[in-house]
């Protein structure tokens, strides 16, 4: 890789003081944060985000007292968060988790069998603390440090609720709970219809919200919300706005939106909207897969045209790869993971990483899918899935020593935070490039323009002319992330990018 030069604007950057008072009382401002895209939130497993492994072998063996990540011992790394810029947490799943065609030895995190308790899992029993105060414990803790809370809210439930609340599932056609693709462990709910939902349904989600409420959680993302009515999350989002107005709902849908075959609910993404959703994924998950300069730039401006419509404000999530998807490491490589932080700095986005796609894990675990020594379900083998962060057992902190990963992650936060008004207010301009895998784009605000060139080919280098009208070699150029400095011409910018490389240039006193 070649050395990189980094100007964020000097000390401005680095004087971004994010520490909060602990004698402050905390008020929840997640809600207008995310609208002003200036949320960077790292999602989380909180059985490993904190997990002892003490051995080093990979597994976190409670019989050997190992302990597996719990609110208490989070408290510490959470502490380090700021330090990367990361002011609020995504949590997965924190609520009981199924024992009963279960996969893999702690349960699946997205098999709930009970909305209104937490996970007992993530309750250290070194303390005498019940399991909700340690969890408001390490809530206030991450307050203290500026970090919001978002707390991931399944769409199905597990098996094992299914057993003792039958009337919440749907059927199939031999009379059996509905299963929700390839899943075993969870059920699909029978959320009624639009024009009448299930209502015994909406009390157990009722009962989530209070608890999250009870808790001191920040807001919700709601996983695969296009399962129910919108008339279910309009009252929904209602009720949790009239205990905290800035309590922000996400719903994981993306622009190109699939129906879900097996559902007889398939609420579109505009209606989870207007129900009053403040956010979604957008188009960026299929980044990985666009090859064309002109593919990914159209998409670009349709996603900015659309967010900057309407009555009501929305923002997007900027998800380049979640937990659903295999490494990006291990599939695109570390300069491709270093262009989607920038693209995240840079976009009108809420920056979104995974934890461990920071560093440099790749999420491989030696032991999957071979027999347990010890397991809290009815699976006796470790399931994994390779290449994507394991949920369904005890695992240790997600890890890589990636120093260069680090260092460009935490450089593109300091980036986001300064360009706030930049990519709120500005105007945004595709740039048209003569090269077909080098797409361009600039953002215009007060008498500043930021220019964002990159290379989409994977494997090669590509050379490139971005044209730009009234630029000339004698604007102040001000290098934000270069490798080898850009030929600035009359009209035009010549660039020579390695694979996957992306550089970034703001010009003083210029406006497109």
């Amino acid at each position: 890789m070649k050395r990189v030069l980094f100007l964020l604007l000097g000390v401005v950057l680095l004087g971004l003081n994010q520490a909060y008072a602990a004698n402050k009382v905390w008020i929840n401002d997640l809600r207008t944060a995310f609208l002003n895209n200036s949320a960077i939130i790292m999602e989380v497993n909180m059985r490993s985000f904190a997990a002892l492994d003490t051995d080093g072998d990979g597994l976190i063996m409670k019989s050997q007292g190992e302990e597996s990540g719990n609110f208490l011992n989070a408290i510490e790394r959470i502490k380090v968060m700021p330090s990367y810029g990361i002011n609020t947490l995504l949590l997965m799943p924190i609520n009981e988790v199924g024992k009963v065609k279960a996969l893999g030895t702690a349960g699946s995190l997205y098999a709930v069998s009970d909305f209104s308790k937490l996970n007992h899992q993530l309750v250290s029993d070194k303390s005498i603390l019940s399991a909700n105060d340690q969890a408001k414990k390490f809530i206030e803790a991450a307050h203290e440090n500026d970090i919001r809370i978002i707390v991931d809210l399944p769409p199905c439930g597990a098996y094992d609720l299914y057993l003792k609340r039958p009337e919440l599932f749907l059927k199939d056609k031999n009379g059996d709970a509905q299963q929700a693709g390839e899943w075993t462990d969870v059920k699909m709910f029978n959320a009624g219809t639009e024009e009448a939902y299930n209502r015994e349904l909406y009390e157990v989600y009722k009962s989530f919200v209070d608890l999250m409420l009870e808790l001191g959680v920040d807001g919700v993302r709601a996983s695969e919300p296009e399962l129910k009515p919108a008339s279910f999350w309009k009252d929904l989002i209602s009720y949790s706005r009239k205990m905290d107005p800035q309590f922000l709902w996400i719903a994981q849908v993306e622009d190109n939106q699939k129906l879900v075959k097996i559902s007889p609910v398939n609420t579109s993404k505009e209606a989870l909207l207007n129900a009053g959703f403040d956010g979604y994924y957008g188009f960026f998950e299929e980044f990985k897969n666009i090859t064309s300069a002109n593919e990914f730039t159209t998409k670009l401006s349709n996603y900015i045209s659309s967010i900057r419509k309407g009555n009501e404000p929305k923002a997007v999530m900027g998800v380049f790869d979640s937990h659903d998807d295999e490494s990006v490491l291990l599939n695109q490589g570390a300069d491709f993971c270093i262009m989607e932080y920038w693209l995240g700095a840079t976009l009108p986005v809420n920056s979104y990483i995974l934890d461990g796609n920071q560093n440099g894990a790749n999420f491989i675990y030696p032991w999957g899918n071979k027999v347990a020594k010890e397991s809290d379900t009815d699976d006796n083998r470790y399931f994994v899935q390779r290449g994507k962060m394991d949920i369904y057992n005890y695992s240790p902190v997600p890890y890589g020593n990636n120093e260069i990963l680090i260092n460009e992650y935490v450089m593109s936060n300091m980036l986001k935070k300064y360009l706030v008004k930049h990519l709120n207010l500005g105007t945004f301009h595709v740039l048209k490039t003569n090269n077909p895998s080098v797409f361009a784009y600039a953002i215009s605000y007060n008498r500043n323009t930021l220019i964002v060139i990159g290379n989409l080919n994977k494997s090669g280098y590509a050379k490139g002319e971005v044209k730009i009208k009234k630029i000339n070699p004698d604007l102040i150029i001000m290098p934000v992330r270069i490798t080898g400095a850009p030929i600035i011409g009359k009209n035009k910018i010549n660039v020579d990018l390695s694979a996957s490389e992306i550089q970034i240039l703001m010009i003083n006193d210029f406006e497109i």
